[in-house]
């Protein structure tokens, strides 16, 4: 295993107790960071995870990030308890069908739900982030888009795609408008990965839809996001800020 030194420095994972967060938090505590697990449903599983590294002392946090006040609190409550952080993960998202053919109604609450969690989150956690590295006078968001940015997405997902989209273009502007503040910014753009998230639609549609639109054998696992992630969290990809770097099997090449 590639080893990346990640000792002594203080990462906020959000969405960090299932799929690709899981796995970026579960590699950077191998690497000896000390992680701040964000949840909202997997408590269990969170908990967990931070009980196979002690050594790390990393520690758990709960926020609904629909909710303002959460986001808000989550990182008032991660700063109180660390004192400071060095990178922030922004990786928490869902993937919610809501097909044009659906009643205006419904489709408009999962456009709004959508937006909340994926886009409005992480704008309230940028704020408060640059709020904190200005302080420390250095500090790195990770956003995690999606191929969807670039090739599109079917019309049962427009709302993921327009989230992601104003995710990648908030990263992008921040790399540019912050480098100066010693303030980096990327952008990791994963295709389908085998989370439990992928596994509604891969059981819906079934796995060989999925692997024929990608150029290799297997789908991409969180284990193979997560070094790269590590790398960027380390500072030795810190000239490559404002990057968007794809992880899709080659199912879409730009």
């Amino acid at each position: 295993m590639t080893h990346i030194d990640l000792t002594n420095k203080n990462i906020l994972i959000t969405g960090a107790s299932k799929g690709i967060g899981e796995g970026i938090a579960d590699y950077a505590m191998k690497m000896g960071a000390k992680v701040a697990v964000h949840y909202n449903s997997g408590k269990t599983s969170a908990e967990a995870l931070v009980l196979k590294y002690p050594e790390t002392n990393s520690k758990i946090f709960h926020a609904d990030l629909s909710k303002m006040q959460d986001v808000v609190n989550l990182m008032e409550d991660v700063i109180a308890e660390f004192g400071n952080i060095d990178t922030i993960i922004l990786n928490a998202g869902v993937f919610l069908q809501h097909s044009t053919r659906d009643s205006f109604e419904n489709w408009l609450n999962i456009w709004k739900s959508t937006i909340d969690i994926n886009l409005n989150s992480v704008g309230i956690m940028t704020k408060l982030g640059i709020d904190h590295f200005r302080k420390n006078k250095e500090g790195r968001f990770i956003y995690i888009g999606s191929r969807a940015v670039f090739r599109g997405e079917t019309e049962e997902y427009l709302a993921y795609a327009a989230s992601k989209g104003g995710l990648t273009s908030l990263a992008r502007s921040v790399a540019r408008s912050f480098g100066k503040e010693n303030i980096k910014s990327f952008v990791i753009a994963p295709g389908f990965t085998r989370t439990q998230m992928a596994e509604s639609f891969i059981e819906t549609y079934g796995e060989e839809r999925v692997l024929n639109e990608i150029a290799l054998n297997e789908l991409t696992k969180p284990s193979d996001i997560a070094p790269l992630v590590a790398l960027m969290c380390s500072g030795d990809l810190d000239h490559a800020t404002g990057a968007t770097i794809d992880v899709n099997a080659g199912s879409h090449i730009r």
